[in-house]
């Protein structure tokens, strides 16, 4: 028989010390929280910079967004090592996060100074588009999200 690991060996010596596991309800509530609050101030920034309105080029208007998606990451991220998920073997989580690189840079086009009014639309539309996807494969499960129901 081999002798335990030394990792099982601290744990046993310090039984005294059991440590709750992560919640994974709560983890996930506030991964979908995230996802409401991260596409309501990018519709909103998005229109408005569309508008031509100045506070999106405030410091808030910067800031913010970064801080609400590092929430979401990092939710996202532990939702996925919980549930031990390997993107490379899970398709619709690889789909998730294609679709969530091709939204990040929709997004930035979309609220790029300098770039063609027409252009931001169009990617506007698209990065909204794009979230809908995520969307669609997250509740799915498939990495068809959207085109599923056709």
């Amino acid at each position: 028989m081999e002798p335990p690991a030394p990792a099982a060996q601290a744990l046993a010596r310090d039984e005294h010390l059991d440590p709750q596991p992560m919640n994974y309800e709560l983890v996930k509530l506030v991964h979908q929280a995230a996802v409401g609050v991260s596409i309501t101030g990018f519709a909103v920034r998005g229109a408005a910079a569309l508008a031509g309105a100045a506070w999106v080029r405030g410091r808030a208007a910067r800031t913010l967004p970064h801080v609400v998606d590092t929430v979401l990451l990092a939710s996202a991220v532990m939702l996925a090592w919980m549930l031990r998920l390997d993107p490379f073997a899970t398709p619709w989580l690889l789909a998730k996060i294609v679709g969530l690189l091709l939204y990040i840079g929709l997004g930035m086009l979309a609220l790029r100074q300098g770039v063609p009014r027409a252009l931001r639309s169009a990617a506007f539309a698209a990065a909204l588009l794009c979230f809908a996807q995520i969307v669609a494969v997250a509740l799915t499960k498939h990495p068809t999200g959207l085109l599923t129901a056709l």
